[in-house]
C-alpha cells in the first residue's frame, strides 16, 4: 500500500513567509538537475520525541513541547549554541543502531540527541532550511557520535552510531515545537 501523499506540488502556508515542498509530483526528465532532485521529498516528516538536558552531566529529560529561540536554540537545553543549537536523529535509524549494538532497542535519550524525527531523510536536510511546526531551522552539519556512545550503548557503540548520528541545526525563527509537529523542507521559489 502506498503512503498517503498530498497531491499538490507546492504548499503555501499563510502563516509562513516561504514555500514548503515535500510532494512534488511533476515528471522528471533527462534535464532534471541534481538541485531539483534534492528538493523533492516523498512525504512529510513528523517530530516523534523531544529531549533536553537542563545541566551538564544530567540525564536527558523527555518533554512534549519546548520553546526554541534564535539566540539559544532549545532554551531548556544547556548546550544549545552556535550552529549546533539543536541535534536531530532519524527515528528509522534507532532499530539499526540497536541491531548493530546487539540490543533489542535503544532509548532516544541515551543517544544524546534533542529531537527524533520520522518520515523524512535528515541527511537530505543538511545545509537546507526546514520547519518543525512553525519554527524554521537550518541543517548545519552531521552530528557525529562521541565517546559517550561506548558507555551508553556498550562496546562498539561509537561505530554503531557512525553514519546514523543525524544532523545539527541552527534556529532561524523562534517559536514552540511539539511532538507530532510536521517536519517539512523549505524550497526557494524560482525568480
Amino acid at each position: 500500500m502506498a503512503p498517503d501523499r498530498d497531491k499538490g506540488q507546492i504548499q503555501r502556508h499563510a502563516d509562513l513567509p516561504f514555500t514548503l515542498s515535500n510532494t512534488d509530483t511533476s515528471v522528471l526528465d533527462e534535464n532534471t538537475t541534481l538541485e531539483a532532485l534534492r528538493s523533492r521529498f516523498p512525504r512529510h516528516g513528523r517530530l516523534e520525541w523531544i529531549g533536553v538536558r537542563p545541566a551538564r552531566r544530567t540525564p536527558m529529560r523527555t518533554v512534549d513541547a519546548t520553546p526554541l529561540s534564535t539566540k539559544y536554540g532549545l532554551t531548556e537545553d544547556y548546550r544549545s549554541r552556535g550552529n549546533r543549537q539543536v541535534t536531530l536523529i532519524q527515528a528509522e535509524h534507532l532499530p539499526v543502531i540497536a541491531a548493530l549494538c546487539g540490543l533489542d532497542s535503544v532509548e532516544p535519550g541515551s543517544l544524546r540527541r534533542n529531537l527524533v524525527v520520522s518520515g523524512i531523510s535528515l541527511r537530505a536536510l543538511k545545509d537546507k532550511r526546514f520547519t518543525i511546526g512553525s519554527v524554521q531551522l537550518l541543517g548545519t552539519g552531521e552530528c557525529v557520535p562521541c565517546s559517550h556512545m561506548e558507555k551508553n550503548l556498550g562496546i562498539g557503540g561509537y561505530n554503531a552510531m557512525r553514519g546514523h548520528g543525524g544532523i545539527t541545526a541552527r534556529v532561524l525563527s523562534q517559536g514552540r515545537i511539539r511532538i507530532g509537529d510536521a517536519v517539512l523542507a523549505v524550497v526557494d521559489e524560482p525568480a
